[in-house]
């Protein structure tokens, strides 16, 4: 056996093992009993240990070290490449520090949602500085620039915090733009009654599999937190569900969808390699936004599922399929990112990575995070937040130590549109199958533009492949402004 047949089966095991760890995580979140915390978190933290003590295996380095790339293919190559940056991240990372943060950070989920539950900030504070504490020792063991950008780089690889202030400054002042004058339109309509729980999760799955998620291969089941977990085979999906709001569901569905579908396709050849999982967060973003935003609350996409409520739910207060798209894609005053409008979600983004990036470099202490919180949300929305779990505790991220995550939400959104722009230049007639709810089409143009991939090429790699040029805010900020000078006029 080769040396670099041995790399490979080696590091097959060790993705095996993590993908375990994945699903233990998915199970806390949605089945395990409350009671079930401490002990979860001391398998997760064992694990975790495990896991990366066959991270930093020696034979890792001599086997790279051995390996002749010359002969390599495209695909080899690639594989080298992650298993390199893997290699040497791990190795900055001592065993004993991996388990504590694993430990701590699945207790601390737990802990959030309990404070969460009680809208009380206090509840989650001791916990928050601890997994801060320990977020800020791994970013100190990993910097090689700033400490935020070394977490960064876990979602984003090659992204910076620099560039992306740059980027978020050029969008802030068109994105306020578009927000005043739709908030000085006519009232957006509301949907008015009860949509009960049961039917709005059949409505989901319907549309689950008209995106094209595979239920033979995943599951549809209820969190806190909407999310997606899982790569290859085994790829499940969450929902939320208000008896008031149904869009809350039908939007996460969508929205989870577009990552789980982005796992379901990447090539099966690449299953258990580090090439068989989406190559960025932003990327991964991309694809659940445009489902979400650019097909799922497209004009032609909407009239479809206005009919398909009406058939549901009867009656709900909504007059027509134009009403009923302007209700889907009104920008309202409201607290909650998950809930935002196209335009304002950014503005959500962009407080909150201001904010942890302040918590990771120590410019911020975690005690005064909810009125940091606060007072950046009366500077950026004009009204006050008026209780903890629709300001500081509405999102999961902290809590499991996700920080330099919200960023590669917004870059998301800006990759989701240039693959709009150019998706839309291929296929001019999609507006006609959504109105029917096929969009496979378009789902077709993102797998074999984008999703087969999976980690082949580098993040921004990935989005230039599929859209021909170097992605950029423009696209985005001109499909904002258009939909919704349409929609205001």
């Amino acid at each position: 056996m080769t040396n670099l047949l041995k790399l490979f089966n080696f590091v097959k095991q060790t993705t095996a093992l993590g993908q375990i760890n994945g699903f233990l995580g998915w199970d806390q979140e949605t089945m395990m009993s409350r009671g079930s915390i401490e002990q979860r978190a001391q398998w997760m933290g064992h694990l975790s240990a495990t896991l990366h003590e066959r991270k930093i295996d020696p034979r890792i380095g001599e086997w790279l070290d051995s390996i002749d790339s010359e002969n390599l293919t495209e695909v080899e190559i690639s594989q080298i490449r992650h298993i390199r940056q893997d290699y040497n991240r791990a190795l900055k990372i001592p065993i004993d520090f991996a388990s504590s943060l694993a430990i701590a950070t699945s207790k601390s989920q737990g802990v959030w949602a309990e404070a969460r539950s009680k809208d009380d900030f206090s509840v989650f504070l001791p916990i928050l500085e601890e997994v801060l504490n320990l977020k800020r020792q791994e970013a100190r063991l990993l910097s090689s620039t700033t400490l935020y950008d070394s977490l960064l780089n876990d979602f984003e690889p090659e992204m910076n915090s620099q560039d992306l202030e740059s980027i978020f400054n050029r969008m802030r002042p068109r994105l306020i733009s578009i927000r005043e004058k739709a908030l000085i339109s006519d009232e957006v309509p509301k949907v008015i009654g009860r949509f009960p729980k049961k039917l709005q999760l059949q409505l989901s799955r319907k549309l689950a599999l008209a995106f094209g998620y595979d239920f033979d291969r995943g599951r549809l089941d209820l969190a806190v937190h909407p999310f997606s977990s899982g790569s290859g085979n085994d790829v499940r999906i969450t929902t939320r569900v208000s008896e008031k709001d149904p869009f809350n569901c039908l939007y996460s569905t969508i929205h989870e969808v577009g990552h789980a579908t982005y796992e379901q396709n990447i090539n099966k050849d690449f299953l258990f390699t580090p090439l068989g999982s989406g190559v960025s967060m932003g990327v991964h973003e991309s694809q659940s936004r445009i489902y979400e935003n650019q097909i799922g609350r497209s004009r032609a996409f909407t009239k479809f599922l206005y009919g398909e409520m009406l058939s549901l739910f009867g009656d709900f207060g909504i007059k027509n399929a134009d009403d009923f798209y302007k209700s889907v894609n009104g920008i309202r005053n409201g607290f909650i990112r998950t809930e935002a409008d196209e335009v304002q979600y950014n503005l959500h983004i962009m407080l909150r990575f201001e904010l942890e990036k302040a918590l990771i470099n120590d410019d911020l202490r975690a005690e005064d995070l909810e009125s940091a919180w606060n007072e950046a949300f009366l500077r950026d929305f004009g009204y006050p937040v008026d209780n903890a779990s629709n300001g500081v505790l509405q999102d999961v991220h902290w809590s499991v130590g996700l920080f330099g995550y919200f960023p590669t939400y917004s870059l998301g959104n800006i990759y989701a549109g240039c693959l709009n722009k150019a998706m839309r230049a291929d296929l001019p007639d999609l507006d006609h199958t959504f109105e029917h709810g096929n969009v496979n089409d378009a789902t077709d143009w993102l797998k074999e533009n984008v999703q087969k991939y999976g980690g082949l090429r580098k993040p921004e790699a990935t989005i230039s492949h599929a859209i021909g040029g170097q992605p950029d805010e423009e696209p985005l900020l001109q499909y904002l402004e258009e939909k919704f000078g349409d929609i205001n006029s």
